[in-house]
């Protein structure tokens, strides 16, 4: 076992465990025999503690038993790079196409409102997180990069979406990047610190009366129970939120590519830095690449930058380590050349954020009556709001409540499995490298990628 601290910036921020109200990183105890539960939910990631915390919201008298094989927030929600956002990875216009009007505009207020509900929760409940609800800004670089951020910023008004349309000197309002030629900034976004988010939650539920078993693993899921390795937990209602790990339960190994999201953070940047760059009030940047990088400052005036995924044969899941040297050199070259000022500047941190990628990447929250069983994830690359929405619909679903959100399009959507290996490694591995060189020609020649038409399957959602 490796020290939790090195899992990420956010592990090691915590400190020593002997800092933290929660324990830190000393684990709970594991089931240590059978148990029985009115609800068991599979997973102590967002998801999973959203659900819990909005199942006791909805009725305090439920016994709600949590299952995490390692510790809370050991997966993407511990390793993300902290950014909350109302990104949803099927466009308004395609929500549209297969749902209708009025489904696809449910689908992008629930989403804004869900990056709100995650900052009044934090702030309801004293969840000293970070929480900064300061907007994205997008930069581009290049004609079709400013050409794609020009289509989304016009067509965005007709979903309720506010996205601003920027030229250089009001990007540089925000943020200054080198060679940009324009942008858009929306307010729908916010930046906060993961895993002191997930840790709170757990204290949260937990004093409310929920019971979180870390070291724990759950062998197999079926209706009414969860086998793990230290018993068996049964209960009436199942929910499994196992995020990216969904790729390593039996008969769910094809639901969702487990991809990781590469990520460093720099050391704390001088105030001279800060002075040239901006981003002085809680802003998230991204650019416009096909394959684009995401970053933000961070409360002790770092940089977190991440954007670069790799993919292992079989969905394998690494510890998220600093093991991929040449890809940690690829992103503080990134980050390089869009601030050169940092160029200089320590990578600290290298790691890797397990994302679990459904076939057509489309997220999704089910829910099956007679077995009451649900289900959520397949966030693909942005699942902090996602992950608040889903817990909030899953509670509605098990307690029976008719709201809104069970009536959403993600609700009950149903991708298609991956294909079998070696053929799902080619596919995915092919087609990272085709974005990565569509990337490449629109920079160099300036105009839209010849490469990127031919994933247009693959990229148009």
């Amino acid at each position: 076992m490796t020290d939790p601290r090195s899992l990420s910036l956010w592990f090691d921020a915590l400190g020593e465990p002997a800092d933290i109200p929660s324990g830190g990183l000393a684990p709970r105890s594991s089931i240590d025999g059978d148990a029985q539960a009115d609800v068991v939910v599979v997973g102590a990631g967002l998801t999973g503690l959203w659900t819990a915390y909005y199942l006791l919201e909805a009725d305090p008298s439920l016994e709600v038993v949590v299952i995490e094989q390692a510790t809370a927030g050991f997966g993407a929600s511990g390793r993300d790079g902290g950014w909350c956002s109302a990104r949803f990875p099927i466009s308004a216009q395609g929500l549209a196409r297969q749902h209708g009007l009025e489904a696809a505009l449910a689908m992008r207020a629930a989403m804004r409102d869900a990056v709100v509900e995650v900052g009044g929760v934090a702030a309801a409940e004293e969840i000293d997180c970070d929480f900064a609800y300061g907007g994205t800004v997008s930069v581009a670089r290049t004609a079709p990069q400013l050409a794609r951020l020009t289509a989304d910023a016009a067509g965005s008004a007709q979903w309720g979406d506010e996205v601003h349309l920027l030229d250089a000197s009001a990007v540089a309002e925000h943020v200054v990047v080198d060679g940009v030629i324009g942008g858009t900034w929306t307010p729908d976004c916010a930046q906060l610190q993961p895993l002191r988010l997930v840790r709170g939650l757990v204290d949260v539920v937990t004093a409310r009366g929920a019971r979180l078993v870390e070291h724990t693993r759950a062998l197999r899921l079926s209706p009414r129970a969860v086998v793990t390795d230290q018993g068996t937990v049964r209960a009436r209602s199942v929910v499994r939120a196992t995020g990216a790990w969904t790729s390593q339960l039996p008969g769910s190994r094809r639901q969702v590519a487990a991809v990781d999201r590469r990520m460093i953070a720099t050391e704390p940047l001088p105030p001279s830095f800060w002075t040239e760059v901006g981003l002085a009030h809680g802003q998230t940047f991204s650019d416009a690449r096909l394959q684009a990088g995401h970053g933000r400052r961070t409360s002790d005036d770092r940089i977190v930058f991440g954007g670069r995924l790799t993919y292992r044969r079989g969905s394998a899941l690494g510890l998220g380590l600093d093991d991929d040297p040449r890809t940690t050199e690829h992103l503080r070259a990134a980050l390089a050349d869009l601030f050169p000022g940092a160029a200089n500047a320590r990578i600290t941190h290298a790691w890797g954020s397990p994302l679990a990628i459904p076939r057509d990447r489309y997220p999704a929250v089910g829910y099956d009556e007679d077995t009451q069983t649900a289900w959520a994830g397949g966030y693909v690359d942005d699942g902090v709001a996602m992950s608040n929405l889903a817990g909030r619909t899953i509670a509605d679903l098990v307690t029976g409540s008719n709201s809104p959100l069970v009536h959403l399009p993600w609700v009950g959507h149903r991708s298609p499995s991956w294909e079998p290996e070696p053929l799902r490694w080619a596919g995915i591995t092919a087609g990272l490298r085709g974005v990565a060189l569509a990337d490449l020609e629109e920079r160099l020649t300036g105009r839209p990628s010849r490469v990127a038409r031919a994933l247009s399957p693959l990229l148009a959602h």
